[in-house]
């Protein structure tokens, strides 16, 4: 795992911000741009986006694009033609048809980043898609977090880009990297790039997780979409609410997986009955962040369920500064107010069942 470094961050007010500071990203890089997306929108977000790194290639930037073999299953292959037909190149994480290289299919590359000569960094929870950013007739804009960090935190993600790009073509992967020299502009606090999934020896971002419920000293705030902790995270969790810790999870009161919405249950009675409070917004929440009291912060593409932290590769950044770490608490209790106190109730003997049989596939929701 990389070490802390300085750092100065930007993060995105809503989606529209979020648009406009990507295509700035974009726009910016002047050597390489390395992107990569679990989701690519058949809609007008992706053709922007796409329209912008193919204006970056034909500038003189080498331009990468990585995404999801099953995330990008519905992305306009014309539009990803025209890109690579400007000189870009296109790859795809474990396609559907790829040949078996003994490594289970069912590992998906679910990373958020934009990288441009390797100082910028744009991540965060958003896909490239239209539902991350703005709203749509009858349908909201979904509520997400988003970022831009310049410094080593950029190179380290853009080593990260490039093992995972290797890894898709199959070739050979490149010597260890060294610290990233890259210093940003103006005044900096400490963060930290977390890769977190299968690839890697350790489950940093499950430990980091799990260490933080167990340290915290006053509160626990957290905001995902879908929260199937493992059995170390419940307890970790637990506990914390159990000796007085302020514990307030945000969640979508329905999510846009229902399965999900259901394997959640079982967890949220045991930590409710343990004194965590559970928080349900009634628009779809796609944000993914923890806060540890005024201490540490966690923002990037990690859910708080199993496959998020078993078998997806994912990307976050760990905030140490007090301005970041207080921008994101703000953040996740402005969401907390716009939703509704839930207590869940006892499951009869029907859902139970129905509970137990969702949560035995968990680790594929």
């Amino acid at each position: 795992m990389p070490a802390p470094a300085p750092a100065t961050t930007r993060f995105d007010a809503d989606g529209a911000a979020a648009l406009a500071a990507v295509l700035a990203l974009i726009e910016s890089a002047q050597r390489s741009l390395d992107v990569c997306s679990f989701i690519l929108g058949r809609d007008a977000v992706g053709a922007r986006v796409l329209q912008a790194m193919a204006q970056a290639q034909q500038r003189g930037v080498r331009v990468r694009l990585l995404l999801d073999g099953v995330g990008s299953l519905r992305a306009d292959r014309s539009a990803l033609h025209a890109l690579r037909r400007s000189g870009a190149q296109v790859a795809f994480f474990r396609s559907l048809f790829e040949r078996p290289d003994g490594a289970p299919r069912n590992l998906r590359d679910h990373r958020k980043l934009a990288i441009a000569d390797s100082r910028r960094l744009w991540s965060g929870g958003r896909n490239l898609a239209a539902e991350y950013f703005h709203d749509r007739p009858g349908r909201p804009a979904w509520l997400d977090l988003s970022f831009t960090v310049e410094g080593a935190v950029a190179a380290d993600a853009a080593d990260r880009f490039e093992r995972d790009w290797r890894k898709a073509l199959h070739q050979p992967q490149p010597p260890p990297a060294l610290p990233a020299p890259a210093e940003p502009p103006g005044p900096a606090a400490a963060a930290q790039f977390l890769p977190s999934g299968p690839e890697l020896p350790e489950d940093s971002a499950q430990a980091l997780l799990i260490a933080g419920g167990f340290r915290v000293r006053r509160r626990l705030l957290a905001i995902t979409p879908y929260f199937v902790p493992d059995d170390g995270l419940q307890l970790a969790l637990k506990l914390a609410a159990l000796r007085g810790i302020e514990v307030d999870i945000v969640l979508p009161a329905r999510s846009n997986h229902r399965l999900a919405d259901l394997a959640r249950r079982r967890s949220m009675r045991e930590l409710a009955a343990a004194g965590a409070r559970f928080w349900l917004h009634p628009h779809m929440l796609h944000a993914k962040a923890v806060v540890f009291d005024d201490d540490l912060a966690m923002c990037g593409s990690i859910n708080l369920d199993l496959r998020s932290l078993f078998l997806n590769h994912e990307a976050s950044v760990l905030f140490y500064g007090r301005a970041e770490i207080d921008w994101l608490a703000a953040w996740i209790e402005a969401r907390r107010g716009e939703a509704q106190r839930h207590e869940p109730g006892p499951a009869g003997i029907g859902m139970d069942l129905l509970e137990g049989a969702v949560r035995a596939v968990a680790f594929q929701l």
